[in-house]
């Protein structure tokens, strides 16, 4: 009897896990794969790999791939998908660091332009998936080889006040204590933004119906089209906010230096847990999925890996992780 008891008492494992819900298993396990490369990078690439100084550097990347994540994140749950993601950071780095000319004191008006070309950018993906139907994968693709001519027509190879201000620059490149980037600090505010979106308004409820089953979320009395513009709203604008603060990491902005954020922001999105189709995914795994994805690159940046082969890296660990979180289960209408 006493044994029993004992053994009734110890903790299960495997009830523990079992006893959580899909979401929640998939963020355990997107965290442990952010330990695993930590501790794998160590042993293998590097032993300053977990140190300090790495780590914060690590966090200061990841936090403008973070950004551009959140707003991936958002238009993936309803289903849908943004690729025009290179080129709104690229135009929005551009229009900023030309209205500012390098002055601290245009860079207000110039982040405004930017943030507001950004909007734009939404507002027009947004009105060609809602209202004119249009597919997403194919409206975002078109508006992102639509961007790319403008700014090279107005820009033609090389951007003419291309320079970040003094005050862009410190901000993308200052620690705070020498251990927590600024930037972090505003991908901590995007990130509060995104939980209460998604968690706490009904544009949050919105969305996830939306990705869900669009057509019952139609009949319920929701605006579907309402929702998928207010979704590519905020991506543009989140798109918007990581190309200024590109250009401030690099000192300057310059053409196609939005490309390397395409693919990774929607591996980080897929690997964080969030599921391609939409209706399911938390966002503290999309956050998960920007460490993976950040460390991933750093680890094979130190180990001099070709481009071919990081995307071939990429792959894997994105089919890897799907393999692991299982295919899902919803059935679309």
């Amino acid at each position: 009897m006493v044994s029993e008891q004992a053994t009734t008492s110890k903790p299960n494992l495997w009830g523990l896990w079992t006893g959580l819900d899909k979401d929640r298993r998939q963020i355990l396990v997107a965290y442990s794969m952010v330990l695993v490369l930590i501790v794998l990078g160590t042993w293998t690439v590097s032993p300053e790999f977990a140190s300090t100084e790495f780590l914060a550097l690590q966090l200061l990347k990841a936090s403008i791939l973070g950004t551009v994540v959140a707003g991936q994140m958002i238009v993936i749950l309803t289903g849908n998908i943004d690729l025009s993601v290179s080129w709104t950071m690229n135009l929005a780095a551009v229009l900023t660091t030309s209205f500012a000319l390098g002055q601290d004191d245009r860079l207000g008006a110039g982040i405004a332009i930017g943030l507001g070309f950004g909007l734009g950018v939404g507002f027009a993906n947004g009105f060609l998936v809602a209202y004119l139907r249009i597919p997403s994968m194919v409206c975002t693709l078109g508006i992102n080889a639509l961007l790319k001519g403008i700014l090279v027509f107005y820009t033609g190879t090389q951007p003419l006040y291309g320079n970040a201000s003094p005050i862009l620059n410190t901000v993308s490149h200052h620690f705070i204590g020498g251990v927590v980037p600024v930037v972090a600090l505003i991908w901590l505010a995007v990130s509060i933004i995104m939980l209460v979106l998604l968690n706490r308004t009904a544009f949050g409820r919105a969305t996830y119906a939306v990705g869900n089953n669009p057509i019952a979320t139609y009949l319920s009395g929701i605006n579907v089209r309402h929702a998928l513009l207010g979704v590519y709203l905020v991506n543009g604008l989140f798109n918007a906010l990581a190309g200024i603060l590109l250009a401030g990491y690099s000192g300057r902005s310059f053409n196609e230096m939005g490309e390397p954020f395409q693919f990774p922001a929607i591996a980080a999105v897929v690997v964080g847990g969030v599921s391609i189709l939409g209706g399911s995914g938390h966002y503290l795994g999309a956050v998960a999925g920007v460490l993976i994805i950040t460390l991933l690159d750093s680890g094979l940046s130190i180990m001099q890996m070709s481009p071919a082969g990081r995307l071939v890296i990429y792959g894997l660990v994105v089919l890897m992780m799907l393999l692991v979180y299982g295919r899902g289960q919803k059935m679309r209408a």
